[in-house]
């Protein structure tokens, strides 16, 4: 079977396509054909070779995944073989025709959610679950502030938030972006390049100031975050890629703070919790992953190029 394979750490020209064995269920494991894979931020990061968790090489990239259950192993009670399921994480990596997974890493795919959209579910529905309900621990009536609200991860930030009861402001970097923003429920809706920004922001709290901000790249926007939190307003760092200077006396004045997470450190209790959280939202329609781009999988390094860049609009899925 074609899958994508990483011999060494280095730019989006190490992606390739090769011929690898099709994978083969042992107890408790399932193989999953795979119809669609996600492409999030953090692939990138470990392709590098600078994520604070890497594989050893080589390996095959992918966290998320959906397709149909092609063979299941001895053991396996949950799923089927034909059954449609998305992957939270897999045994063997999801950029390629075929993933090996354990049991308990795949999970059922209603009909009406398209493949592509259930490659986008894990990651970008998994965090923004945990950022706003185990880190920031919101309450409906509160005001929650997406940054880069357009991407995979903002906009499942924006679908649960609303439908917890939040009021939402988010940011994007282009009107197409601005646009989807709106579209997914945030009440109001900001360009993150513009000089006014921030002072739109506070205007529009009314001067009090957000509650909860989700921050995809602290490096550029954590020192800016702090002066526009509420009292005992908390900011949760979702991504960042480099160091940042911020001034303590923000936090101390209102109270604050700062929370950061990565979803590979997340228990058994809270895994539990975000795959009910995502299997009522998409059962009752409150989750919509929104699908920016599909591409064929001999394109990831484009794939790993674009997801990377301003002006996100939805999840960018590979096609085997």
């Amino acid at each position: 079977m074609k899958a994508i394979v990483v011999r060494e750490f280095g730019g989006p020209e190490v992606l390739r396509v090769e011929e690898v064995e099709r994978p083969r269920p042992a107890r408790g494991q399932v193989v999953v054909r795979i119809h669609a894979a996600g492409v999030n931020p953090a692939d990138t990061y470990q392709r590098a070779g600078t994520y604070a968790v890497l594989p050893q090489r080589p390996y095959t990239p992918g966290t998320d995944g959906a397709g149909v259950v092609e063979a299941i192993g001895e053991g396996v009670t949950s799923v089927a073989v034909g059954a449609r399921v998305y992957l939270a994480r897999s045994l063997s990596g999801t950029y390629a025709e075929a993933a090996l997974a354990s049991e308990a890493q795949v999970h059922a795919l209603p009909d009406a959610i398209e493949f592509a959209q259930g490659a986008g579910l894990y990651v970008p529905y998994g965090t923004a679950y945990h950022a706003l309900v185990h880190h920031a621990r919101v309450r409906a009536g509160e005001t929650v502030l997406v940054h880069g609200a357009s991407g995979g991860v903002g906009i499942a930030a924006v679908q649960f938030a609303t439908a917890l009861g939040l009021t939402v402001f988010g940011t994007a970097g282009s009107e197409r972006g601005r646009e989807l923003v709106r579209r997914e429920g945030a009440a109001q809706v900001f360009d993150h390049g513009a000089a006014d920004c921030s002072d739109a922001i506070v205007r529009a709290s009314g001067g009090r100031g957000v509650d909860v901000i989700l921050e995809m790249l602290a490096n550029v926007n954590l020192g800016r975050d702090l002066k526009l939190l509420a009292p005992r307003g908390r900011v949760v760092v979702v991504g960042s890629r480099g160091d940042v200077t911020i001034t303590p006396r923000d936090l101390m004045s209102r109270r604050g703070s700062i929370h950061a997470f990565t979803l590979w450190a997340i228990d058994d209790a809270e895994s539990r919790e975000i795959h009910a959280a995502i299997a009522a939202g998409l059962a009752n329609g409150t989750l919509r992953p929104v699908v920016g781009r599909e591409l064929p999988l001999a394109e990831a390094a484009r794939a790993h190029r674009e997801v990377v860049e301003p002006g996100a609009f939805g999840k960018i899925v590979l096609v085997p």
